[in-house]
């Protein structure tokens, strides 16, 4: 089984791939909790796979809670982990293991479940809410497209076969102070839904935000933002918009959007 959140559906789309290749079930984080479905039985042979973007050089507040929680069988289980990202991830990956080492409903024997196997791939550029971050080009974009394709093609096989102790990961220049210093501020000073509005000039109450949201954070047309402490700052919201009605503060006025699909090229 292969557990995943994606916000603007580049995780979504490498998720899907990899299910779609070694025939085993997709389960959306914020669905199941909805749903308030946290326990799982796997069956004999059955990987376990754990597939989230990076946000703020950490694993996404929303699969952390969504691990603390989590319960099944894990004797003898494959564990893989793939984390999307635009350029690089830190030390996510670290992050997630101890995540896991906490939930001690996980071990096996007093052995924590930990992802032995760890992927990184880069995707467009989807958070542009700080100065120096922006959307890719078009041509960036497609470029980043087609090398993740690529390197699915060499990631499969490997989870398909098990193989152990693999680690191909994006972890930049300064790892450590990208997770541990940037992004621990990030994360909890900035993931917020407080800085949301919409221009309801030019919005057209379509109701595309409200149905992106994977939080359900996000109620009537013109949209209002709930505030409910849930938001992941995924910004699909801002991005699925089809009129840019959606900002985020007012530095996100002159960024372009993206989300995967959006060229049509891409599906």
């Amino acid at each position: 089984m292969i557990f995943y959140f994606s916000g603007t559906g580049n995780t979504r789309w490498v998720a899907s791939e990899i299910a779609k290749a070694i025939n085993e079930e997709l389960f959306y984080i914020p669905d199941l909790i909805r749903e308030e479905r946290s326990e799982f039985t796997l069956h004999e042979g059955e990987r376990i796979g754990f597939c989230f973007p990076t946000h703020g050089w950490q694993v996404p507040r929303i699969v952390r809670e969504f691990i603390k929680r989590l319960k099944m069988n894990t004797k003898d289980h494959y564990c893989w982990a793939l984390t999307t990202c635009g350029d690089d991830m830190g030390e996510t990956m670290t992050i997630l293991n101890r995540d896991l080492a906490a939930n001690e409903l996980l071990a096996n024997n007093g052995v924590p479940l930990q992802a032995d196997t760890t992927f990184s791939v880069i995707m467009p550029e989807s958070y542009v809410c700080l100065p120096f971050m922006k959307t890719d080009p078009e041509e960036k974009e497609q470029w980043k497209i087609e090398n993740a394709r690529r390197q699915l093609q060499h990631i499969i096989p490997i989870i398909k076969d098990c193989k152990r102790g693999i680690e191909e990961l994006d972890k930049g220049a300064t790892p450590r102070l990208y997770s541990y210093v940037i992004g621990e501020y990030f994360n909890k000073r900035m993931v917020t839904d407080k800085k949301f509005t919409v221009d309801k000039d030019l919005c057209t109450h379509c109701g595309k935000c409200a149905k992106v949201c994977p939080v359900d954070n996000i109620k009537g047309t013109p949209p209002e933002w709930i505030h409910n402490g849930r938001c992941t700052s995924c910004l699909a919201c801002y991005h699925y918009c089809p009129v840019h009605a959606i900002n985020f503060g007012k530095i996100t006025r002159k960024r372009d959007q993206y989300y995967f699909n959006r060229r049509g090229d891409q599906r």
